[in-house]
């Protein structure tokens, strides 16, 4: 981490079962979902500080709850 990036403590996880992939998850926030080649989010890391809000409206932004928003493991 270099001193201008925030810390991250929070990533994000998916419900596999449960997830569709429609892939609105991976449009509201490029920089931390990917999609595989049908259309499966890809997790990008950990999220930082100043991503949390954008992370936080994917998630709430999933129709079927299948991604999580939870504390990073140490």
């Amino acid at each position: 981490m270099s001193a201008g990036t925030p810390a991250a403590r929070h990533e994000l996880r998916v419900d596999w079962p449960d997830c569709r992939a429609r892939g609105l998850c991976a449009e509201l926030l490029p920089e931390r979902i990917a999609l595989d080649e049908w259309g499966y989010p890809v997790l990008l890391g950990p999220v930082p500080a100043d991503e949390l809000t954008l992370a936080r409206e994917a998630v709430t932004a999933c129709p079927r709850r299948a991604l999580h928003l939870v504390p990073r493991r140490p």
